[in-house]
């Protein structure tokens, strides 16, 4: 059929066609071996050539079927599986490669190995290996008996296998199988172990980290396994072939160890241009080949961009370098195009190095640029808010740009979950993980609470203090403005989500925040019944019994909560008074007629502050203070009683030492009440 033409086959077809007729006119093994005269197909020796030919010819055109049974595949496959167990018989250490596979064999079931005969398979499979784990490493199949043994060897025995293969360790790098023994050797051992294998690579790490097999592993060792002062040592190959020679011949002394490349051009002046062209050449081959993703990369970059004088060419040409890619993509006509490329700035931003540098890219860079930048992460942002570096670029994506607009629904809104497809519940659910998790609320509550001490960490702080002394020079907006238009994206979802979350936002110390600075601060225009809704709804968290288990009276974070916001502002410890919201909160007017018939209790809980607060806020009515001071004038004994604390009686050590035992608030209201 190989040569017959269908009607409606297209032209290609017909191509194809004549190159299988060129095929057809070689001669395959199965027609030589037809050709063949021999008894094994079909001849006899007592017979004429002639004639045995002839017969031969008979058969097969008499029953093909026949001939095929006679000359099956299998037997020469049967045969070509002898001749390989032959060659690799015949092979060094044959016999102990097949005994170690075997035992490897064994162990890599884990779970269905005792550990006593675990024990003795490994000590077995170490007297194998032991003196000629070269001769193991360098192959696909063995080299998983060396990982097997790293897996379940001692100390002892790791430390052999490690000193057999310190010559080896970049070869093996270099290797498509050997760079999983370097990874396992790294990772299941010990710190001396990796104080071996690190410096192996000093000296040839430019090198390295431009192999497809090596880069990748050199890379995670420097990030996840080096020292600081290894790091260091490693990216200062980077900065010049004499930092490389100096590392190969091990003379580089300890005072030389920074990577700090302002530093090294201070002390090194008139190596600045030398260096600075060294390392941008290194940065720019990466990014033609679009390796964006290795750490030591991002840690090049920064030094770098840090080395180069604000806004001079240089400085200006490394962030066009940076956006490059991204470019074309946002001036097409269509805006979903916008998304395209941007593959540089996500992979920064998840780096400790690399999520500074785009920080200081959004702070240096101009409207249009800003714009660009964050349509990287249009679809990276729920991910970017949970990880430890990366929310400071979002932050930063809230702080820098003018137009309030465009970062409220890059960010904002894909915080609040609102592109979440599913259910309201789903979508309640997405919005609640962000609001209470450690990392990712700090972009959500940053435009409410600003860099308060408990949501930001020194670090944070740092870089925060550094985006706003460049905005300062590239920002013509002013903060609280700022502040005031990312509000009107923010306020209506957190409110929303504090109405119908507010039973489980309750339950953690986060969700408390989160409730907190949203009461006091989440409000714009046109928002104030969204504010009284979820008013309400934290007010009536207080219903029941306050000494009820399972109480929001008993859980210290729900009473600091409902204190604050009686007060109606966070404290201020500079000037030792209450920062009150505004507009007013009054939350008092919502709590005070669900406590009222069990302000008593209240007086007596562990949130007894909340009854204070009525007594001390500006926020409360007069006439709801002489409410509650009238009520708890007729229990003062019950006051009095909280205040002393039963629980200590009898201390007669305590109480002679002077030491205040029980509810301090419950003193509190007594000092109030006799004044």
């Amino acid at each position: 059929m190989g040569g017959i033409k269908r009607k409606e086959a297209p032209s290609k077809v017909a191509k194809d066609v004549k190159k299988q007729k060129t095929v057809e006119t070689k001669k395959s093994k199965l027609d030589l071996a037809a050709e063949q005269t021999d008894d094994e197909f079909g001849g006899f020796d007592d017979e004429p050539e002639e004639k045995s030919t002839s017969t031969a010819k008979s058969n097969i055109s008499s029953d093909p079927k026949k001939f095929k049974l006679e000359s099956s595949s299998a037997e020469a496959h049967a045969k070509q599986r002898q001749q390989a167990r032959e060659r690799k018989a015949g092979k060094p250490n044959a016999d102990a490669i097949a005994r170690s596979k075997k035992i490897w064999e064994r162990l890599r079931r884990k779970s269905h190995v005792p550990a006593a005969e675990r024990k003795e398979l490994v000590t077995e499979l170490f007297e194998i290996i032991t003196g000629r784990v070269r001769d193991f490493v360098f192959k696909h199949d063995s080299v998983r008996v060396i990982q097997c043994a790293l897996k379940y060897a001692d100390k002892t025995q790791r430390r052999i296998i490690v000193d057999e293969l310190r010559s080896d360790v970049r070869a093996l790098a270099e290797s498509r199988y050997g760079k999983f023994l370097v990874a396992k050797m790294v990772v299941e051992g010990d710190q001396a172990v990796r104080d071996i294998i690190a410096p192996e690579f000093y000296g040839h790490v430019k090198r390295l980290m431009n192999h497809p097999e090596a880069g990748w592993i050199v890379d995670d060792i420097y990030r996840q396994i080096a020292s600081s002062r290894q790091k260091a040592v490693m990216l200062r190959e980077w900065y010049g072939t004499e930092f490389a020679l100096a590392n190969r011949d091990g003379k580089l002394s300890t005072d030389e160890t920074t990577s700090d490349l302002k530093v090294i051009l201070e002390e090194n002046p008139e190596k600045r241009r030398p260096i600075l062209d060294f390392l941008h050449q290194i940065i720019n081959s990466f990014l033609q080949k679009k390796l964006t993703a290795f750490t030591m990369l991002h840690d090049g970059m920064l030094q770098y961009f840090l080395a180069l004088e604000p806004n001079t060419e240089p400085h200006t040409a490394f962030l066009d370098l940076m956006k490059a890619d991204i470019e074309t993509k946002v001036e097409a006509k269509d805006s979903n195009d916008a998304s395209g490329g941007g593959d540089l700035f996500r992979n920064l931003a998840f780096t400790k190095s690399g999520s500074r540098l785009v920080c200081l890219a959004l702070a240096y860079g101009s409207a249009k640029d800003r714009k660009i930048i964050l349509r990287c992460f249009k679809d990276t942002v729920q991910l970017m808010a949970f990880d430890q570096y990366a929310k400071m670029v979002l932050v930063t994506g809230l702080d820098v740009p003018d137009d309030t607009k465009m970062s409220g629904k890059a960010i904002v809104s894909e915080l609040a979950a609102q592109s979440v497809v599913g259910s309201e519940e789903m979508r309640l659910n997405t919005f609640e993980s962000v609001a209470i998790s450690l990392t990712a609320r700090v972009p959500l509550l940053y435009p409410l609470a600003g860099a308060a001490k408990w949501l930001m960490n020194e670090q944070d702080k740092t870089i925060l203090e550094e985006v706003h002394a460049i905005r300062a020079t590239t920002s013509k907006k002013d903060p609280e403005l700022r502040r005031k238009g990312l509000l009107e994206y923010l306020a209506p979802p957190v409110l929303d989500l504090v109405t119908q979350s507010a039973s489980n936002l309750v339950k953690t110390s986060f969700g408390c925040q989160v409730i907190t600075e949203t009461l006091l601060e989440a409000h714009s225009e046109g928002t104030a019944d969204a504010r009284n809704a979820a008013k309400q709804a934290v007010a009536e968290l207080a219903q029941g019994d306050p000494n009820e288990e399972g109480h929001v009276a008993l859980d210290a974070s729900a009473g600091r909560m409902l204190k604050t916001l009686v007060l109606g502002g966070a404290f201020d410890a500079t000037t030792k008074t209450t920062k009150m919201s505004e507009p007013r909160l009054g939350f008092a007017e919502a709590l005070y007629p669900i406590i009222k018939d069990r302000l008593v209790e209240w007086a007596c809980s562990p949130s007894s502050f909340v009854v204070v607060s009525l007594l001390e806020s500006e926020d409360v009515e007069g006439s709801v203070k002489a409410e509650v001071r009238e009520a708890l004038k007729k229990a003062k004994k019950a006051v009095q009683k909280a205040a002393d604390g039963e629980a200590v009686e009898g201390d007669a050590k305590g109480k002679k030492e002077g030491k205040a035992k029980g509810n301090a608030g419950a003193r509190i209201l007594l000092e109030k009440m006799s004044g």
